[in-house]
C-alpha cells in the first residue's frame, strides 16, 4: 500500500473534474479525497496498491472530456489505516 499527495493544474475547476476523480478511485478501490484549491489547482491524497494507483494517475493524466490537465506533481505520503473510502472535499 502507497499514498501520495498529487496536485493537477489546467482547466480541472468548474468541469466535472473531481467527480471524475471520485469514480476513477472508487473504480480502482483507492481511498483518500480530492478537493480545488484557491489557486484554481486541485488537490488529491489518494491510497491503495502501487498498480492500482498508477492505473488512477494514467486516467487523471488524460482526465474526462472537458477537463485539461497540464501538469500532475506527485509526493510520498504515510498511509492512513483507517480509511475506508475516496471522498470530495468541499
Amino acid at each position: 500500500m502507497i499514498r501520495y499527495s498529487i496536485t493537477v493544474s489546467g482547466r480541472v475547476q468548474g468541469v466535472g473534474f473531481r467527480y471524475f476523480v471520485q469514480l476513477t478511485a472508487c473504480r480502482l478501490n483507492l481511498t483518500g479525497w480530492c478537493k480545488n484549491l484557491m489557486d484554481g489547482n486541485v488537490q488529491i491524497e489518494v491510497q491503495g496498491i502501487e498498480k492500482d494507483i498508477n492505473s488512477f494517475i494514467s486516467a487523471i493524466k488524460v482526465g474526462n472530456n472537458f477537463s485539461r490537465v497540464d501538469d500532475i506533481n506527485l509526493s510520498s505520503l504515510p498511509l492512513i489505516p483507517d480509511e475506508k473510502k475516496f471522498k470530495i472535499k468541499y
